[in-house]
């Protein structure tokens, strides 16, 4: 297998608040992990912007091979702060207004059809923000219900204020309710796009993956977490259909990891980004396979996203299947085993033993990255 000397990586990070230090910072411990698992030195350097784009350089060494990667992060903090800053309220009903997008457009239907966990994933947070309010209005009109006179109201709405205040939202903020109803606005805004600030974020982002391509390298890596598979089909896509010769003569492998494109691609207003996933699936120097856990409910396991994406005729990704398991400790995986967002994020964190993923290796490593397409656990990466 021949090792790649030089990378150029675009990475579309998930939902999450995250900036682009920030992702750099979590990179290098993620890099530091996987350098003592597999026994190379890693070194991950200062984040650099230059134009529209923002990278960090990342070099790793081994006994006999030596590769240096040049990491693009197209990360969507200020989307995540535009939509997360807003007050109490409005979020509430942005998460719900959404929701009713998603139903209406057929969002749902194609969830529990392709991939019920992610239907479940999607109820989850309405049906919990649903559950909580129907508990505070109950105790704030148990006097109504008691059949009480209406000046008990004066401590029963307190209590429920109380109630609400106390218990009630911090449990949702342990389960990341409000965080999850943005996430849901952001699916709806990347089906539609018809906000013009998501829409400006997407042409910043275009200009910045121009600006990659134009580097020299041995190949060209465009890898996305969950959100961002639908960010790199919009922004990758945009990119071919304006420059179709863009790509020409480039080694170029798009890996989804976690890959959510179908949370957006399944609502009926997303015909953009179905053209793009179309877009994507012709070019031919573009190698596309996929991430798949099944203990990750977050993404939609064992589906073809071209072939649901409206482009059945066209070559459908590969599908490397892992098992978050294999990656860790025992101990560690026991720890973060029933929250799901968690479990979600070890794509792209560092493992705790060799297995057949890893994101550094993918990302850094010598090996290229076509070749974790078949990776398995009998046949585990080989510095």
């Amino acid at each position: 297998m021949s090792r790649v000397k030089k990378r150029v990586v675009l990475h579309f990070p998930g939902f999450e608040p995250f900036d682009a230090e920030a992702h750099r910072q979590r990179y290098a411990r993620s890099a530091r992990q996987s350098a003592e698992v597999w026994g190379f030195k890693s070194d991950a350097g200062p984040l650099v912007s230059t134009g529209a784009a923002t990278h960090f350089d990342v070099d790793c060494a081994g006994p006999d091979w030596q590769t240096s990667s040049r990491i693009y992060v197209f990360d969507h903090d200020v989307l995540v702060d535009t939509l997360s800053r807003r007050a109490f309220v409005r979020r509430l009903f942005g998460g719900f207004a959404s929701a009713l997008d998603v139903t209406f457009n057929g969002g749902l239907w194609g969830y529990f059809r392709h991939a019920w966990r992610f239907g479940l994933f999607f109820l989850f947070p309405f049906l919990l923000a649903g559950l909580m309010t129907a508990i505070a209005l109950v105790v704030a009109f148990i006097p109504q219900w008691l059949s009480l006179s209406r000046w008990n109201l004066l401590w029963s709405v307190p209590l429920a204020g109380l109630l609400l205040q106390q218990i009630l939202l911090p449990l949702a903020t342990k389960f990341h309710t409000l965080h999850l109803f943005a996430d849901w606005e952001m699916a709806v805004a990347m089906a539609r796009l018809d906000r013009p600030d998501f829409n400006r974020w997407l042409e910043s982002c275009a200009d910045a993956a121009r600006e990659a391509f134009s580097e020299e390298a041995d190949e060209y890596l465009i890898s996305s977490h969950s959100m961002g598979s639908s960010t790199a089909a919009h922004v990758i896509g945009m990119l071919i259909e304006r420059q179709p010769d863009i790509l020409g003569g480039k080694q170029v492998v798009f890996a989804t990891l976690g890959g959510a494109i179908l949370q957006c691609a399944l609502m009926g207003p997303a015909q953009a980004l179905r053209a793009r996933v179309g877009t994507i699936a012709r070019a031919k120097e573009i190698l596309w396979f996929e991430v798949q856990c099944l203990t990750d409910v977050v993404n939609f396991y064992k589906t073809r996203v071209v072939a649901l994406a409206g482009h059945p005729q066209e070559k459908q990704p590969s599908i490397a299947y892992i098992k978050v398991k294999h990656m860790l400790s025992p101990d560690r995986y026991r720890r973060i085993r029933r929250n799901f967002l968690r479990v979600h994020r070890q794509y792209v964190l560092g493992p705790d033993v060799r297995a057949s993923f890893d994101f550094t290796l993918l990302t850094a490593g010598p090996l290229p990255a076509a070749a974790f397409a078949d990776f398995s656990p009998g046949n585990i990466p080989a510095l």
